[in-house]
C-alpha cells in the first residue's frame, strides 16, 4: 500500500507503530487463515483470538486502570482497517471487547476482573439487539423481560446475533413487562446473559443463519424461553433505557464500520493492481490499458477520501466533540465506496475474480454487508439530512 503524505497531521509515531503492528499481524496471521477458511465457511480459531489479545487489540479503548491500552477511536480504527485487509470478521471481533467493556455487570470487584480479562480477549460479548421483525427501529423490540425478585426472566426471539456461541455473555435488548411508560425507547432494558464459551445459554435455542459472507464466525437466530438471569447488583440494567444505551455506542461503532470498509477496499485495490501488472492480454499487461489505469486511479482516490474523513471523525470523537453527523457521513460514504471499489477490483480480474481462487470476491461480499449493519445507508442519509434540514414537519411527531 502506498504511503500517504496526507496522513502526517494525524499519524504520530505511536499511531504509526500501532498501525504497522496490525499490518504485520494481518499479513502473517490473518490473511493466510482467511484465504484457507473463508472458502470453507470455517470459523476463526481460538488461538488467533488469543494472539490478538496478547497484542492488546481487544483493549484499545479500555482504560489502563482496567488493564487496557487506554487509547482512542483513532487507534481503534487504525487497527480495524488493517485487520479488515485480511478478514473483516477478524476486524469485527475486536469490538467484542472494545465495544462491550462499559456494559460489563457485577460488583465492582467482579467488573474489574471481567474487564481485565476482556482486554486480553478472554471475556467477550455478543449483542442480541435485532429481531425477525425489528431491525433499524430498535425501540420496537418485542422480546420481553419481567422482573421476579432479584432475577430477570427473558422470553422472545432475537436475530443477527453474531458470535452467540463463542462469546462469554450475550447482551440482550428487551422490552419491559409492566405498566407502559412515556415511550418505547424508555421501556427497554439491556440484560447480560452469562454463558460458557462454545455453547448457547441454558434455556436458549437457536440456529446459525445461512449468510453469503462474513464468515469466520456464526451469526445466530435465537429463542429465549423463560431464561432467568440474576439482576445486576449495581442496578445498571434497571433504568428502562436500554435503547438509549445501545444508541449511545453507535458513534464509535460507525467509525469502526468505516474503518472496516476502507480496509476491504484497500485490500481489493492492492490485489487488483498487482493482478493488472501480471495479466497479459494483447501482448502487454492490462495495467497499460487506460480503462484499467483510470479504474485504479478512481478507486485509490475514493479510498483516500474515505480514509481522511475517517481520520477527521475519529479526531472529533477523541476530542469529546459532537460527531453524530460525521459518524453517519463516514459510515455512509465509506461503505458505499467499499462496495464500488471491491466490485471494480473484481471487474479488473475478470473471470478470475468470480472464483474463490482470489480473495477479491471475499472483499466484495463483505463490503456489501457494511452498507447494512450498524445502521443502513438509508438510515445514515436520514440522520444526515435531518441534521442539515430538520425533520420533515409531517413526520416530526412519529419519527425518532
Amino acid at each position: 500500500m502506498m504511503q500517504h503524505e496526507t496522513d502526517a497531521p494525524y499519524l504520530s509515531e505511536q499511531r504509526t507503530m500501532i498501525r504497522d503492528l496490525a499490518r504485520e499481524f494481518t499479513r502473517e496471521q490473518v490473511t493466510p487463515l482467511a484465504n484457507k477458511l473463508d472458502p470453507e465457511k470455517g470459523d476463526m480459531p481460538r488461538d488467533l483470538i488469543e494472539k490478538m489479545g496478547e497484542l492488546g487489540f481487544f483493549g484499545i479503548l479500555i482504560p489502563e486502570k482496567f488493564g487496557g491500552l487506554g487509547l482512542g477511536a483513532f487507534e481503534y480504527c487504525l487497527v480495524a482497517e488493517e485487520l479488515a485487509r485480511g478478514w473483516m470478521s477478524v476486524a469485527s471481533i475486536i469490538a467484542r471487547g472494545n465495544g462491550f467493556y462499559r456494559s460489563v455487570t457485577g460488583t465492582d470487584e467482579e467488573r474489574r476482573a471481567k474487564i481485565a480479562a476482556m482486554a486480553k480477549g478472554r471475556y467477550l460479548g455478543a449483542a442480541a439487539l435485532s429481531e425477525p421483525q425489528t431491525g433499524s427501529d430498535l425501540s420496537s423490540v418485542s422480546c420481553r423481560a419481567r422482573r421476579e425478585g432479584d432475577e430477570w426472566v427473558i422470553t422472545g426471539n432475537k436475530y443477527w446475533c453474531t458470535f452467540a456461541d463463542g462469546a462469554d455473555f450475550i447482551r440482550v435488548l428487551c422490552r419491559l413487562d409492566g405498566p407502559a411508560q412515556t415511550s418505547g425507547e424508555q421501556r427497554t432494558v439491556a440484560i447480560n446473559v452469562e454463558k460458557p464459551q462454545g455453547q448457547l445459554p441454558a434455556g436458549v435455542t437457536g440456529a446459525p443463519i445461512p449468510k453469503i459472507g462474513y464468515f469466520g464466525w456464526k451469526t445466530w437466530e435465537l429463542r429465549f424461553e423463560g431464561v432467568r438471569v440474576k439482576a445486576d447488583p449495581l442496578g445498571s440494567q434497571d433504568d428502562g433505557r436500554g435503547f438509549q444505551a445501545a444508541a449511545a455506542s453507535l458513534e464509535v461503532a460507525r467509525a469502526h464500520t468505516a474503518a472496516r470498509s476502507i480496509g476491504l477496499a484497500q485490500a481489493a485495490l492492492d490485489h487488483a493492481s498487482a493482478y493488472a501488472k501480471e495479466r497479459i492480454q494483447f501482448g502487454e499487461p492490462i495495467s497499460n490499458f487506460q480503462a484499467i489505469r483510470f479504474k485504479i486511479a478512481t478507486m485509490a482516490t475514493e479510498i483516500e477520501a474515505a480514509r481522511q474523513l475517517m481520520y477527521r471523525t475519529c479526531n472529533e470523537i477523541d476530542a469529546g466533540r459532537p460527531a453524530t453527523i460525521l459518524t453517519s457521513m463516514v459510515k455512509y460514504f465509506a461503505s458505499e465506496m467499499s462496495e464500488r471499489v471491491t466490485s471494480e477490483a473484481l471487474q479488473i480480474l475478470g473471470g478470475a475474480g468470480y472464483t474463490t481462487l482470489h480473495p477479491v470476491e471475499r472483499y466484495w461480499r463483505d463490503a456489501r454487508l457494511t452498507k447494512i449493519f450498524e445502521g443502513t445507508s438509508e438510515i445514515q442519509q436520514r440522520i444526515i439530512s435531518d441534521r442539515l434540514l430538520g425533520k420533515p414537519m409531517a413526520a416530526a411527531g412519529r419519527r425518532p
